[in-house]
């Protein structure tokens, strides 16, 4: 492998010149990474990693398609969008086509915050009103604009919801105000955004955007129940506001059903903004904003030029590009569909035999598992979930975990993850599943008291010690945890337990 630094000297070397709020995955002993294709990433020694958690190479790292494409056109001409150029329009139709009809209007950025931020300029243009309504524990981008809109950071930081904004809670059936047992949470969800808006209304305020994610990803990968979106948009439209989709992390074939997340909610529903970015460029920077061509005219009309100046430049049109045609050569779409039906399958078997298992939830590559201390109360096993993620490293296997209580595993791969690599997944956390509850204890209802006292005492030790080593300072970052609960319940369970 090429290395510049030994590993060793390039922790020193960032711990220098990186900015200490640029965290890396398991911080506490973090991998090099040096190459990777498709699915699989390989560190310095060369052992092979199965990546599940990067959307961003969305049809596998280092494709040579997308690589070939970049350096063809690297090789012709790169410059800013002010001059006619054919890729960018090309790729804007391409996009297009794949939408409803009535998005045709694309701009296009560098990043998904950057697209964020522009749709919000837009909504606001469009009838000038200011206010934003904002999912609990959305994550919209890292922009001062978007961050005001993003309660998983700004409930985390010392900011303070601003006034323009409002915070509708998560459409979470299983965790969130209305669950699987009520009669319409689409519709109660729903209800709470009307709420919103006459409230608002009452206070003078006029509602200019409702953004969401088509499913929440760092919230803890969440389905919204199906209408709910629909019902949302009667209610903003109502309200003379517009609808933001953000399809940054769910786009692109993701759900398998549909090109779009938001298409899941029916032909009826049509967002008036769509967000796009991670995915699109397989890595390289690209996002884009389509939106209606009444709002592009409203936006155009206040007389500023919008002028992005390597947004939608000839490499990064052609990139995009080449990541349409490998999705549609490949048919990642039906695969993301065939696997992730295959896996989800496999989990919910897991969720049968392990009791830390609470729920399984996702569409298509897109996939969150919900770990619980208590299925009754459903509790949320935090410190059980760093140490799993962890414990599925040394097994060569990469997963995060988020959500507003860091306990739920994200899985969504790049797009040619296999039913092979499923497995093999599955296989890994079963097994760490499996002596992780026999350490802890969680299995107890087949450990009597009477036989083994001092067993089941020492069980509910090294749980409490796990508990205590791992939920430290874990609200904002899962892999700031100390790898010391993972040492510490090893040397148990060599002891015999």
């Amino acid at each position: 492998m090429c290395e510049l630094y030994s590993k060793r000297d390039t922790l020193e070397l960032r711990k220098k010149h990186i900015g200490p709020s640029c965290k890396v995955f398991f911080a506490s002993d973090p991998i090099k990474i040096v190459r990777a294709r498709r699915q699989y990433m390989f560190d310095e020694n060369g052992e092979q990693y199965l990546d599940c958690i990067n959307n961003v190479a969305h049809v596998g790292h280092c494709h040579p398609e997308v690589v070939k494409a970049a350096l063809k056109q690297m090789e012709l001409l790169n410059t800013n969008s002010r001059f006619l150029h054919d890729n960018i329009v090309e790729y804007a139709k391409r996009l297009s086509a794949t939408l409803p009809e009535k998005l045709s209007v694309c701009y296009f950025t560098n990043s998904g915050s950057e697209a964020n931020d522009l749709a919000l300029r837009l909504a606001r243009q469009f009838r000038g009103h200011q206010d934003v309504i904002t999912l609990d524990h959305a994550y919209h981008g890292h922009l001062s604009s978007l961050i005001e809109i993003s309660p998983y950071k700004f409930q985390k930081g010392k900011d303070v919801k601003k006034e323009f904004v409002h915070v509708a809670p998560t459409p979470d059936t299983y965790r969130g105000k209305y669950r699987e047992d009520h009669a319409d949470p689409a519709s109660a969800y729903a209800d709470e955004v009307k709420k919103i808006i006459e409230d608002a209304h009452n206070s003078g305020r006029k509602i200019a955007a409702f953004i969401a994610e088509s499913m929440q990803s760092c919230g803890g990968q969440i389905i919204p129940p199906a209408g709910y979106f629909q019902k949302v948009a009667k209610y903003v439209h109502g309200a003379g506001g517009v609808f933001i989709a953000d399809e940054v992390q769910v786009g692109l074939g993701r759900v398998g059903k549909h090109f779009w997340s938001f298409q899941m909610d029916g032909e009826d529903f049509v967002p008036d903004i769509v967000t796009m970015g991670k995915p699109m460029g397989n890595g390289h920077p690209v996002a884009c904003v389509v939106t209606t061509k009444e709002i592009a005219e409203a936006f155009s009309s206040s007389g500023m030029e919008y002028f992005n100046t390597y947004g939608g430049n000839p490499v990064s049109c052609a990139v995009g590009l080449a990541v349409l045609d490998i999705i549609e050569n490949e048919d990642l779409q039906r695969n993301a569909m065939r696997v992730g039906n295959y896996l989800t399958e496999l989990l919910k078997k897991q969720k049968a035999k392990h009791t830390l298992i609470g729920d399984i939830r996702g569409v298509g590559l897109f996939i969150g598992i919900d770990l619980v201390k208590d299925h009754l109360k459903r509790t949320p096993a935090t410190a059980e979930a760093q140490h799993i993620i962890y414990k599925m490293k040394e097994k060569r296997v990469l997963l995060s975990a988020d959500g507003p209580h860091r306990n739920v595993l994200k899985i969504k791969p790049p797009m040619c993850f296999t039913e092979e690599d499923a497995k093999f997944m599955v296989d890994q956390l079963d097994g760490v599943l499996t002596v992780l509850e026999e350490a802890t204890g969680t299995k107890s209802e087949s450990v009597t008291s009477e036989n083994i006292p001092c067993k089941t005492k020492m069980l509910k030790e090294a749980h409490v010690e796990l508990l205590r080593d791992s939920t430290t300072d874990s609200r904002e970052n899962p892999s700031r945890k100390r790898n010391g609960m993972c040492a510490d319940t090893h040397s148990l369970l060599n002891s015999g337990l």
